[in-house]
């Protein structure tokens, strides 16, 4: 045999070898899914936290329902409110003036949000002994804070 034939086995020979090493650990990899983070019902969590009776919970389980499906479309009118205030920005000829307009709108659909939200969250802890009002205190307070860091927080 010719070198140049010796030489283009060799690598055909290289090609074949980590073809099958790559497809064994695509299909190696494909069988072990990755472990999903559970994700804990913060309602759930509260419940317990607290450490509701059955009536609080259940009560505290309608009052949330009835909450989010008062916030529910202020929550829609916000997000619109956001789509078209960050759609002026391909629009060169928009002027501060009408860029004001729906920050403002944003920032009123955000208040509104807020306080009916800081008004359920009052109501539902009227519905708690002074024990658990202390308990319930902390809880949303964390609540506010999950998955958020401080900017000053070193990386």
């Amino acid at each position: 045999m010719k070198s140049g034939n010796k030489l283009l086995i060799v690598v055909i020979g290289l090609l074949v070898v980590s073809n099958i090493v790559l497809a064994f650990f695509l299909l190696n990899g494909k069988t072990k899914k990755p472990a999903k983070r559970e994700r804990n019902d913060p309602t759930e969590m509260m419940i317990k936290e607290v450490g509701m009776d059955e009536k609080q919970a259940a009560t505290h389980k309608q009052m949330k329902d009835d909450h989010f499906k008062a916030v529910r479309p202020l929550y829609d009118s916000l997000r619109a409110a956001k789509a078209t205030y960050f759609g002026l920005v391909k629009d060169t000829a928009v002027k501060e003036e009408m860029a004001k307009v729906y920050r403002d709108k944003i920032a009123a659909w955000q208040s509104t949000i807020d306080s009916m939200t800081f008004a359920h969250f009052r109501k539902m802890r009227s519905l708690l002994n002074p024990q658990q009002q202390l308990k319930y205190d902390e809880f949303v307070q964390k609540l506010m804070q999950r998955g958020r860091k401080d900017s000053t927080a070193k990386k």
